[in-house]
């Protein structure tokens, strides 16, 4: 396999997410205009909480194509149907469409990821929100963007200068660590909470600066493959709940700005 280009890789994935983000508004307005529409392309998975739609799958197959045509070689780990055998080497990693119930619900924080990684390390990453016509995007080494522009961490001290979120696993009710405690931990020392309800877009916020620090448990590769990114390259420390690096298959992650990742660093429980 020849060496990949990563500028040539950012221009393909940008352009995927901007595809599947039409393939996604167009779903949408089709249930807002006939709402029975939702109910017939609507299906749940292994949890009755969790959704996935047509609009998951249609949106994947136009990324899928987009970078099986330019790179043919490389691996994709997919969330709905695509997964190749893990390797060494490229990799992509990719969320047609993450915040399905904010979707489904008519709310607009959802958005496409994709990411390159290279023997397990973030190369590329674009996040886009279709609905809010915002793209994030970075490349290792280079920097993170919002829209073109240079993005940065939070210069936040500490836990009560942060606004803060996360989110909550659909099967709550069958795991020892729902993330509830680690809630309760640390509510009253922070400003403030928000629940984005899609761990892409809090870890894009997050490299933004608009939230100080996110963390969360049971999570996906695919859920924050390119987000994590994002906060790297916007100069922030992302690591699991341990403080290490497995937070891209261990399933729990803090990012934040450096200060607030300390402070967060041994108070979330997995």
């Amino acid at each position: 396999m020849s060496e990949i280009n990563t500028d040539d890789a950012l221009e393909v994935a940008l352009a995927a997410a901007i595809e599947a983000g039409k393939v996604l508004l167009g779903f949408a307005d089709q249930m807002s205009e006939r709402p029975e529409f939702e109910e017939s392309e609507t299906w749940t998975k292994s949890s009755g909480r969790d959704l996935s739609t047509a609009a998951d799958l249609a949106a994947e197959r136009a990324i899928v194509a987009r970078l099986r045509e330019a790179f043919p070689d490389v691996p994709i780990e997919a969330e709905e149907e695509t997964s190749d055998a893990r390797s060494k080497g490229p990799r992509w990693f990719v969320d047609p469409l993450d915040g399905t119930i904010n979707f489904v619900h008519g709310l607009p924080m959802y958005c496409v990821s994709i990411a390159l990684y290279i023997d397990d390390v973030p190369e590329v990453g674009v996040v886009y929100l279709p609905r809010l016509g915002e793209t994030f995007h970075a490349i290792r080494g280079e920097g993170a963007f919002h829209d073109g522009r240079r993005i940065h961490v939070s210069d936040a001290a500490g836990l009560s200068d942060g606004v803060l979120a996360t989110g909550f696993p659909y099967r709550r009710g069958e795991l020892e660590h729902d993330n509830l405690a680690n809630f309760g931990e640390v509510f009253y020392d922070i400003r403030g909470i928000r629940r984005m309800g899609s761990a892409a877009v809090d870890l894009a916020y997050t490299a933004a600066g608009r939230l100080d620090g996110y963390w969360e448990l049971h999570l996906s590769p695919f859920d924050l493959a390119a987000g994590a990114l994002l906060v790297r390259e916007a100069g922030g420390v992302v690591t699991d709940a341990d403080g290490k690096e497995d937070w891209l298959r261990g399933g729990h992650i803090i990012a934040a700005g450096p200060a607030v990742h300390a402070a967060l660093l041994g108070r979330i429980k997995h």
